[in-house]
Formats: structure tokens, C-alpha cells, sequence
């Protein structure tokens, strides 16, 4: 467990600052779990409306990403962090005391899109506040604090759902509150780590002109992009379907149900994303990436195969957790470094728009498939573009050295056969 531990050692102090304030903040993320339960039950939305709904809510998301995006690469990330906040704040509380209803909800969108506006910016100011060597370390820190907050949140949602929903509200904004006055009055130094060596090459570079130079010069990370946003696609699943078979088959019990399954994911998350972090450290991001994919695939056909057998969704969350796990890991430090440190936000925001774009494209069609043909081929539709997220990350395992022959320079060099000069410690002076 030491080791474990000690393997987060070593970081920036504004790194620790910002992990303590994802635990603080997704302490009261309460309402987003329980949506479509809230819309389905309380509202007597049907599957199509609340597909339509979550499309709707992404699109008017897609404008707040992109914004975010470049306001992250052009002014001070820690600003535009509280900025958001505060609105995100003033929403959830005017949510707290309102009578729930479609102005509630649409109150609760606001403070999505101002959340989804610093997003970018979040995951901007991880990659500039750590090196290419430290920067996994970090980003399975910043997971680990999300989901250590998240632990009991869904399933004190599942307790509030059903007559106390408002406190879900008020919770979630004092929670964001106090997220916002801790990176305020703790977070001094943000000026970005220059990291001068072979693996830093890519983003040190200097491009001029609009994330899609960036693009165009690496067109592979328009695959990147690509399985990125069907896994999002696909991942989304969970807080929609799931809790759609579970309220048909279990009837009101079927909020609880959900709540302590989310609840196992955080705890899952908890417990092994320190293990798989340690384990799998020497295992490329691409490798990381797949394993995922595969492992969310296996998740979703378990919960199917044993939909009604409420030990068989439990196993499920297991296997799908742990490819949740592989999939965060590895898609923030393979995008970090592989794009210059001057565009991050923007390509961020770009990955938040066309996940959010994909994963509103699949809602949309599973919220239609299911009141037309029922759970069983929606989960057809979902299985497949699932295994489609992994055929494009079997791509990158394949393009992606020679795509970036720099970050694998290293390997070439470890593997290199020795000269005699070399041999005799000749060798001792190689850089």
C-alpha cells in the first residue's frame, strides 16, 4: 500500500491542490446520475424525449467547450476555473430553491455548460504543471481525487431521489463553492514546465495558426479523436440505459439500485487506479487505450447476458470500471504529448465537443431503438460501437511510432546492439 502511494510523490504542489479540489467538488455531484431517472420518473419523460433532452444539452455544450478551449490557451487557466464556477455556483443553488421542474432542469444545463467551459482548461493546467515522464503519475492522480468524491454521492442521490431532491442541488453548488475558494487561495504558480527532452519534442514545438494546423500536421490524432469519441459515445451508455432497465425491471428500487452501483464504480476506481497505474506503468498509452476499450465491451455484455440478476451488475461495473480506468490513464498523457503545450486547450475542447457530439448522436439512436425495439437490440447498437472505439485503438497501436518516431526514440536506443568501443565502456559518455 506504501508503494502505492509513494508512487504520487514527487509533484508539484499546485498539482496536490487540484486533486484535492476534484474530490471536493465531485463530493456533491449528485444530479447528473440520477438524470434520467429525474426526467423518466418525475418529469414522465420517455426514452426518445430523453434522448432528445441529453442531445440537446450537448449541443448547446459543443459552443462552451470549444470557448473554453481557446480562452484556456490565451488567458490565465486558474481565472477562468473560478469564473466558471461561479456561475456553475449561482445555478445549482437557484436549482436548490426553485420547485423542480423544466426551468429547474434548464437551470442545471447553464451550470453544465459553464462546467464544460473549464474543462479544458482543467486538463490544460495538469499537462503544463507536470513533465512528459510525470505527467501519467498526474493524470491518474486528478482520476483518482474525481472518484474519490464521487464514492457516495450516487448513492445518496439514490436515497434523496425520491423526496429530498432539492438538497442534491444545494449540496452539488456548495461543494463546487468550496472547490473554487481552495484553487483560489492555494494554486500561486501555474507557469507551465518546459520539458526540454526527446519525448517533449512535440509539444514544445511552435505552431502558428488553429488547432486544425495542428491536425493536419499529425493527422493521426484524427484517430485518436475518433475512437475517443465513440468510446465517449458508448460510455454515456451507462448513465442512460442502465438505469432505464434497472427502473423496468425493478420498478422504484431500481433508483437505489443504480445509486450503489455507481457508487462500486467510484470505489473500484478508488481502490485499483492506483494498482493498474503501478502495474501498468511500462505499458504504452496506445496498449492502455485498447485494453479499455475491450474491457468496457466485456462490462456491457455481462450487465446484459445477466440483466435481472442484481449480483451479475456488480460484476459487470468490475469489468467495466477497470476499462474506464485503462481508458482515463492513458488518453490524457498520450494527447498531451503529442500536441504543442501553446494549443492544449483548444484540442482539449475539441475532444469535449466531439464526444459530446458522438455520445448525443448515440443517445439519440439508443433512446429510439429502445421505445421501438426494446433493450435487447439497443444493446446490440452499443456492444458495436463500443468494439468500433477498439478497432480505431488497434489503429493507433500500429500508426502511432511512426507517426511520432521521437517519443520512441529511447526504446531504439535500449535496444540498439552495442559496438566494441561500447562494449569496453566505451559507451559511458552516450546521451
Amino acid at each position: 500500500m506504501k508503494e502505492l502511494i509513494n508512487q504520487y510523490r514527487g509533484l508539484r504542489r499546485e498539482v496536490y491542490v487540484l486533486f484535492f479540489g476534484r474530490i471536493v467538488t465531485n463530493l456533491g455531484s449528485m444530479v447528473w446520475p440520477v438524470m434520467t431517472l429525474i426526467l423518466r420518473q418525475k418529469l414522465g419523460l420517455t426514452a426518445t424525449q430523453i434522448s432528445y433532452f441529453i442531445l440537446g444539452s450537448g449541443i448547446l455544450m459543443l459552443p462552451a467547450s470549444l470557448i473554453g478551449g481557446k480562452l484556456a490557451d490565451r488567458f490565465n487557466k486558474k481565472r477562468l476555473i473560478i469564473v466558471c464556477d461561479a456561475f456553475s455556483i449561482l445555478c445549482y443553488l437557484l436549482c436548490a430553491v426553485l420547485p423542480l421542474g423544466f426551468g429547474t432542469i434548464a437551470l442545471f444545463v447553464a451550470a453544465g455548460v459553464f462546467q464544460n467551459a473549464e474543462y479544458p482548461a482543467y486538463d490544460a493546467l495538469f499537462a503544463d504543471l507536470t513533465t512528459t515522464k510525470d505527467r501519467a503519475r498526474a493524470f491518474s492522480l486528478s482520476y483518482l481525487g474525481a472518484n474519490l468524491g464521487l464514492v457516495l454521492s450516487p448513492t445518496i442521490a439514490g436515497l434523496l431521489f425520491k423526496d429530498h431532491l432539492w438538497l442534491s442541488f444545494l449540496i452539488s453548488g456548495l461543494s463546487i463553492l468550496a472547490s473554487t475558494v481552495l484553487i483560489g487561495l492555494l494554486v500561486k504558480d501555474i507557469t507551465p514546465v518546459r520539458d526540454d527532452g526527446e519525448e517533449g519534442r512535440y509539444q514544445q514545438a511552435e505552431v502558428k495558426g488553429s488547432v486544425f494546423s495542428v491536425l493536419k500536421n499529425n493527422p493521426l490524432l484524427f484517430i485518436f479523436i475518433l475512437t475517443s469519441g465513440l468510446y465517449y459515445g458508448a460510455y454515456a451508455q451507462y448513465n442512460f440505459i442502465m438505469p432505464l432497465d434497472m427502473a423496468s425491471v425493478h420498478g422504484d428500487a431500481g433508483a437505489v439500485i443504480f445509486g450503489t452501483v455507481s457508487s462500486l464504480n467510484c470505489i473500484i476506481v478508488v481502490l485499483f487506479t492506483p494498482v493498474i497505474t503501478k502495474l501498468f506503468k511500462r505499458m504504452r498509452d496506445t496498449g492502455k487505450i485498447l485494453t479499455g476499450r475491450l474491457l468496457i465491451f466485456a462490462g456491457y455484455l455481462v450487465f446484459l447476458l445477466l440483466l435481472g440478476f442484481i449480483p451479475g451488475y456488480y460484476m459487470a461495473m468490475l469489468l467495466f470500471t477497470w476499462g474506464e480506468i485503462f481508458s482515463t490513464i492513458s488518453e490524457g498523457p498520450y494527447l498531451s504529448v503529442r500536441v504543442p503545450g501553446t494549443h492544449r486547450g483548444r484540442i482539449n475542447g475539441l475532444m469535449n465537443v466531439i464526444g459530446s457530439f458522438v455520445g448525443g448522436g448515440v443517445e439519440l439512436a439508443v433512446g429510439q431503438l429502445y421505445d421501438r425495439a426494446g433493450s435487447s437490440w439497443t444493446w446490440v447498437l452499443i456492444l458495436g460501437v463500443t468494439l468500433l472505439s477498439g478497432f480505431f485503438a488497434a489503429i493507433l497501436i500500429f500508426r502511432d511510432r511512426k507517426a511520432f518516431p521521437k517519443l520512441y526514440a529511447g526504446e531504439r536506443k535500449e535496444t540498439a546492439p552495442q559496438t566494441p568501443a561500447e562494449d569496453s565502456g566505451g559507451g559511458e559518455n552516450e546521451n
